[in-house]
């Protein structure tokens, strides 16, 4: 999949050294309790468990405090905040909410708009409900990492949005992620929508969402397609910098970041 790139419907080898690709961000090699905890390991211990996986991810997930009364019932750490519960905001282009997707409810509008063939390029979810299903049932089923939203506008959902925390993401392979960097993918529906800086209007609205629902969260990153320059531009003047070139699994990517620090700036 290649996901976050916000015009055309999308919206993840070790990242190069500063002078190579313009990155100013430092490495930061501290883990947090928070990702110890979904690594399994306890923070005190002198050694990693034998039996602690090697990545983020899989089914080592399930187990220690994340199991509720030795039973089989898992229950998601609060990695994100509930995207779905934010309230809702007024933008220039109307009114906007995040909504949780529900499955039965979402999926057949989801699975249209990944059938556009300008978001397949991206996306690439385009086929039977079923392929666009499992994609959003890993996210609702999975430990709470990423959520899938409708975005709402004026009423009316016209966009599809992931806020997945970039740190504990495969991402972080490939970039100098922080502790509580999040992320964002977008896909803009209707065709009505596009092209009318309305991706540009909603990333900024979503970031600002970001910072102000989570306050550790320093920095809204994503990496949208470089060859979608629609994309990029609209998260450049949704107020991202464009950080560096990065090469992922499936794709060549420009890593935006929006800062905390300079969002009153830009």
């Amino acid at each position: 999949m290649r996901p976050a790139d916000a015009h055309t419907g999308a919206g993840t080898g070790a990242a190069a050294p500063p002078d190579a690709t313009g990155v100013e961000d430092t490495l930061e090699l501290r883990l947090t309790e928070e990702l110890l905890a979904l690594l399994g390991d306890d923070p005190s211990a002198s050694a990693p468990r034998p039996d602690a996986p090697d990545r983020v991810g899989g089914p080592d997930l399930l187990r220690g405090p994340d199991r509720v009364g030795g039973s089989d019932l898992f229950v998601a750490p609060d990695l994100l905040g509930g995207p779905g519960t934010w309230r809702p905001v007024t933008t220039p282009a109307g009114v906007f909410q995040l909504v949780a997707v529900e499955l039965e409810r979402d999926l057949g509008v989801i699975s249209r708009w990944m059938n556009d063939p300008a978001v397949a390029a991206f996306w690439e979810l385009a086929g039977p409900e079923s392929v666009t299903a499992g994609h959003l049932r890993r996210q609702i089923e999975g430990d709470g990492r990423s959520v899938p939203c409708l975005g709402v506008l004026g009423g009316r959902p016209m966009s599809y949005w992931e806020v997945y925390r970039a740190d504990l993401d495969p991402l972080a392979r490939h970039y100098p992620s922080r502790p509580h960097d999040i992320g964002v993918h977008l896909l803009i529906g209707g065709v009505g929508n596009r092209g009318r800086g309305i991706g540009t209007v909603l990333l900024r609205a979503v970031s600002d969402l970001v910072l102000d629902n989570r306050p550790p969260c320093a920095r809204v990153v994503a990496e949208p397609d470089l060859r979608n320059t629609p994309s990029v531009s609209a998260f450049l003047s949704a107020g991202f910098r464009f950080a560096a070139e990065v090469e992922l699994p499936d794709k060549r990517a420009a890593l935006m970041v929006r800062d905390r620090a300079h969002r009153a700036q830009l």
